[in-house]
């Protein structure tokens, strides 16, 4: 039973790196050559590959959080650092490219991880508040 329950958070894991790889190609193939050109969009369209992986990668943490049935409170250090970690990684990335998904410094990807990563923990909390509630009930 131990090995389907790891599957399902394995698969977890793969839907949510689908959804990333998705959204991305979708947004630079579609999206940013249609919308790119206004100021506004431009920025956004620009800033959504950051903001995905931040969010996206953040939330990887979860299938292994869940798998491992950690503590509430554990598991939030744990989600916290890791969705701090990520928007570390990114923005050193931004600053000093090397992977090359980069090529120039922008304050707006900067801003656009930091986002993603606070709405994964967000996003973290109210799962983890429906978990506390079905428990209790």
């Amino acid at each position: 039973m131990e090995i389907i329950k790891n599957r399902k958070y394995l698969a977890i894991n793969l839907i949510l790196f689908a959804i990333l790889y998705f959204s991305v190609s979708l947004n630079k193939e579609f999206i940013r050559p249609v919308y790119g050109h206004s100021p506004i969009l431009g920025i956004i369209t620009g800033s959504f590959s950051n903001f995905m992986a931040a969010f996206i990668i953040s939330l990887f943490s979860v299938a292994a959080i869940l798998a491992k049935k950690i503590k509430i409170n554990k598991a939030r250090i744990i989600f916290y650092l890791a969705s701090i970690i990520v928007f570390i990684i990114l923005t050193i990335e931004e600053l000093k490219p090397f992977v090359d998904a980069s090529k120039t410094y922008d304050i707006f990807d900067i801003i656009a991880s930091g986002l993603g990563s606070l709405i994964a923990i967000l996003t973290f909390e109210v799962f983890i508040k429906k978990i506390i509630k079905k428990k209790n009930q």
